[in-house]
């Protein structure tokens, strides 16, 4: 700490650089116009450098001082920044989700989450990455898998894992369905990360005959290919279930078998859950269940 300058004279140095102007400083600081100026000659001094040319009408940075404001200036930045992710935001919740999750299924239910609870900033951090309650500062996650999750964290089934084969009307058009083995054989894929084709057409007794695919690296991505007639996806239900009752993917009547990969509401168990955290908790829950 010896080698730092003296902290009051950067905080002044820091507020009077941004104003170039020791009044107005000091209104923003709430002290006296000298008290500004005292504390940046305190600071000139400690640093043998002239920080500012002291002008009739206000002040200008010196070569020196506009360099090392720009720094001083984002020292402090990081400082508001720490301690804002440090201390906790009433009414702020911060969820980690797939992307898919979001687009599919969260993000067409938010005008609801909204209406009913207008008082609560939910704020939605969508990665296929595993976020650290910890580092990351997130207070709910969604993600699938198979419990237990570990000591730390409390789980809540959201959704159980129903893959369904969609696909486009257009692109079964004149098919009886559930859509015969051999005619599933035959129509384009769409893959993801999951590679579940094999086991569903293992499943069917037939081999894959279709002459084109399509490998994508999303869920979400899937559907949406499905939807524009590329060809068939494999997909959890409760993510298509708007899309098949508006009539844009039509459930083909094939599923996958996946070793109970079902979706989970994750939350840290040690500290509790605060009033809006546990409101988003209760909503998500029985959501999930009513749709």
């Amino acid at each position: 700490m010896t080698d730092l300058p003296p902290l009051n004279g950067l905080r002044a140095f820091d507020v009077a650089g941004r104003r170039l102007n020791f009044r107005a400083a000091a209104e923003d600081l709430g002290v006296t116009q000298g008290a500004v100026a005292q504390q940046v000659r305190l600071l000139e001094a400690h640093l043998g450098v002239r920080l500012f040319d002291r002008l009739p009408k206000g002040l200008a940075l010196t070569s020196a001082g506009r360099t090392y404001h720009a720094r001083i200036e984002h020292a402090f930045a990081e400082m508001r920044d720490a301690t804002a992710q440090l201390r906790p935001e009433p009414g702020k919740v911060l969820i980690s989700v797939t992307p898919t999750f979001a687009s599919k299924w969260l993000i067409p239910n938010l005008p609801d989450f909204s209406a009913k609870h207008p008082d609560i900033d939910l704020r939605i951090l969508a990665t296929e990455n595993v976020s650290s309650f910890h580092s990351d500062g997130i207070d709910l996650a969604v993600r699938q898998g198979k419990p237990p999750f570990g000591a730390s964290l409390a789980a809540t089934l959201l959704f159980r894992q129903d893959v369904i084969a969609v696909a486009a009307p257009a692109l079964v058009d004149g098919e009886n369905l559930p859509l015969r083995p051999e005619a599933l054989a035959r129509l384009p894929k769409i893959h993801d990360t999951h590679n579940l084709w094999p086991d569903v057409l293992a499943q069917a007794g037939v081999t894959d005959q279709s002459t084109r695919s399509l490998q994508l690296s999303q869920t979400a991505l899937a559907v949406d290919a499905a939807a524009s007639g590329q060809g068939v996806a494999l997909v959890s239900r409760f993510l298509v279930s708007g899309d098949i009752e508006t009539g844009k993917l039509i459930d083909l009547g094939y599923r996958a078998s996946t070793g109970a990969q079902d979706f989970y509401l994750l939350s840290p168990r040690k500290a509790g859950l605060n009033d809006a955290v546990g409101t988003v908790v209760s909503w998500l829950a029985s959501y999930a269940t009513e749709n």
